[in-house]
């Protein structure tokens, strides 16, 4: 081999062998993961939907973090099945659009008509305070602000600020995936996929351990 053949063989490889690779050419792409379905938010059918992507810092992690939606609007089970054993199901419209909204339903004695079976504790307001008195497949904010179902957490958020908050900061609200979003995704849940829209309030509980934590207690090898 020559001499000026060594020599160029030799600047070749100073160039390429050791070099780092291309940052871009190495980078993860952003990953969306479906979620399982969701709760329905009234007394009917529950269904899913695929969430919309809502990433945190994506410039610097490159897994997003997706929060569940759930189905809107939802059907009402009537008890009735058809030929194929199908249950029967009607929009909230096919009762509500045939009759005066009425703002001062408040709480179950109220519904002496329909929704017997709906616990509903929540504050003082009224079913309408919520529920679009306009379009009843749809709920509505403060402002009267036309919402989807699906955006339920904008109108839990309005009187709930500080659940909010900590939500945000993700020390409210159960998730899955990971904390360290440069390893995977993280799927957070919506408020109603642990609070009953109507009756928010958990039943109070006394924390217990566990009958037998065989990482705390000392075992003889079997």
């Amino acid at each position: 081999m020559s001499v000026g053949l060594v020599a160029i063989t030799g600047l070749y490889l100073a160039a390429n062998i050791g070099s780092p690779p291309d940052p871009e050419s190495s980078r993860l792409s952003p990953v969306t993961s479906a979620v399982p379905p969701a709760k329905s938010t009234a007394d009917g059918v529950g269904g899913s939907e695929l969430p919309a992507s809502r990433s945190t810092s994506e410039d610097a992690n490159p897994y997003p973090t997706t929060i569940r939606k759930p189905i809107g609007p939802p059907q009402v089970l009537t008890g009735i099945t058809d030929p194929h054993g199908n249950a029967v199901t009607v929009s909230c419209s096919t009762c509500h659009a045939t009759r005066k909204p009425n703002t001062e339903n408040k709480t179950m004695a109220d519904m002496n008509e329909f929704h017997g079976s709906l616990k509903i504790a929540h504050g003082n307001i009224s079913c309408l305070s919520c529920h679009n008195a306009n379009d009843y497949g749809s709920l509505k904010l403060a402002d009267g602000s036309r919402i989807e179902f699906t955006e339920v957490m904008s109108l839990c958020a309005q009187c709930h600020g500080p659940q909010m908050r900590d939500y945000e900061h993700n020390v409210h609200g159960g998730m899955n995936g990971y904390w360290d979003l440069t390893k995977g995704s993280r799927q957070k849940n919506n408020c109603i996929d642990c609070h009953n829209p109507h009756s928010p309030q958990f039943p109070k509980m006394q924390p217990t351990f566990k009958p037998r934590d065989r990482f705390l207690q000392a075992h003889p090898h079997e």
